[in-house]
């Protein structure tokens, strides 16, 4: 029996509807062609579906669709913003937090090594950023700030558009990892002053492999290329564009905001079943933020229990103990360092994430299972 799935934020699953959309890309007798190949109707009808892709994330984004560019996904997106941008730089001072995605920590560190000064700034106990930190961490010389949208092992929320403009007040750049809000939480950039933004198809119900980067086109702003090979997107980033991920992609985005209301409201309902339970045991900890949080995402703390005994046990479900990027490690999340657990805390805590396919009994059961799982490792 196949346990029952709630790493969603780790990835989802191709929605059937976006399957069959990618589907018709794929195949001789489908728009299959290279988008690049200008001579022929093969190659136009591939790129006029590429174009329509564009248009349909950059309406979610309310951002010019000359404004996004195709990637493989928010880590060469986090890559391309960040690095792309110090290339050829003057201001040699970049502001994250301690809780960032690896894609933006690593990066950051790669820069340090080249001479740039990088501030790493304190989450609270929940993973927020306050717009008051970075308003006092941006300098005259400071280049970008970049902070994610959604925490993708807490759930927990940053006020992007805050945090934005505190950047702006000192000219610098604003960039956001929206990874796990993309679609999921409203997103305006023109609103909110968003200068740079990655985002990713496997957290939405597409495929993997894709992604994009928006790029303000109103900002003088120039990207150095971190892949090289033809100036495909703008000189931006080399490379055939996959017609059939890109299409995936848009298809979507374009689903998960028409499907947005509904979804909003099963995820709270299927985190208040499962909290309800959970939340009857001693010595349980919520790390994800009471308000500000997006529902499909919760990291919960159990207090004296040996954290690979716990991740173990919990073999009828799919579980994770932070990002699936540094699943291998045996170190304890930085994440959850980063908000100030320590190291048993931090290995006994487990990110619990729901989604579109995920049921009510799904919930209902999980919880049951934890709390017997939990009980039996006390006893």
């Amino acid at each position: 029996m196949r346990p029952i799935y709630l790493d969603y934020a780790a990835t989802t699953p191709i929605d059937p509807i976006v399957a069959a959309k990618m589907r018709a890309h794929m195949e001789f007798d489908g728009i299959f062609g290279n988008p690049a190949s200008r001579s022929h109707a093969f190659g136009w009808q591939a790129e006029e579906a590429v174009e329509a892709a564009r248009v349909q994330i950059a309406e979610v984004l309310n951002a010019d669709p000359r404004e996004i560019v195709w990637t493989s996904g928010a880590t060469e997106s986090n890559n391309l913003a960040i690095k792309g941008l110090a290339e050829n730089a003057s201001r040699r001072h970049i502001v994250t937090s301690k809780i960032e995605h690896k894609a933006v920590l690593d990066p950051c560190h790669y820069l340090a090594q080249k001479g740039f000064e990088i501030t790493f700034l304190q989450p609270d106990k929940h993973g927020q950023i306050k717009p008051e930190q970075v308003a006092d961490a941006v300098r005259e010389d400071t280049l970008l700030v970049s902070l994610m949208h959604v925490n993708n092992e807490l759930g927990t929320i940053n006020d992007i558009a805050a945090c934005a403009a505190a950047s702006h007040s000192k000219g610098a750049l604003f960039h956001t990892d929206a990874a796990q809000g993309f679609g999921k939480i409203p997103i305006d950039v023109q609103q909110m002053d968003i200068d740079l933004l990655s985002i990713s198809g496997h957290k939405i119900y597409g495929p993997k492999g894709i992604g994009a980067l928006f790029v303000r086109g109103s900002r003088a702003m120039q990207l150095t290329a971190q892949t090289h090979g033809g100036g495909h997107e703008m000189g931006m980033r080399s490379g055939t564009l996959p017609t059939h991920q890109i299409v995936g992609l848009g298809a979507a985005a374009e689903r998960i905001v028409a499907l947005y209301d509904s979804e909003q409201q099963h995820l709270q309902t299927l985190r208040d079943i499962f909290l309800r339970r959970i939340q009857q045991l001693p010595d349980v900890f919520v790390h994800t933020h009471p308000e500000r949080r997006f529902s499909g995402i919760m990291n919960i703390g159990f207090a004296g229990i040996d954290g690979e005994t716990l991740l173990l046990a919990m073999d009828k479900l799919a579980v994770s103990s932070g990002s699936a990027c540094t699943s291998a490690s045996v170190e304890p999340s930085h994440v959850l360092r980063g908000i100030g657990l320590d190291d048993a805390v931090a290995h006994a805590s487990l990110r619990f994430s729901f989604g579109r396919f995920s049921s009510s009994e799904d919930a209902e059961l999980a919880a049951i299972e934890v709390a017997t799982v939990v009980e039996r490792l006390r006893g």
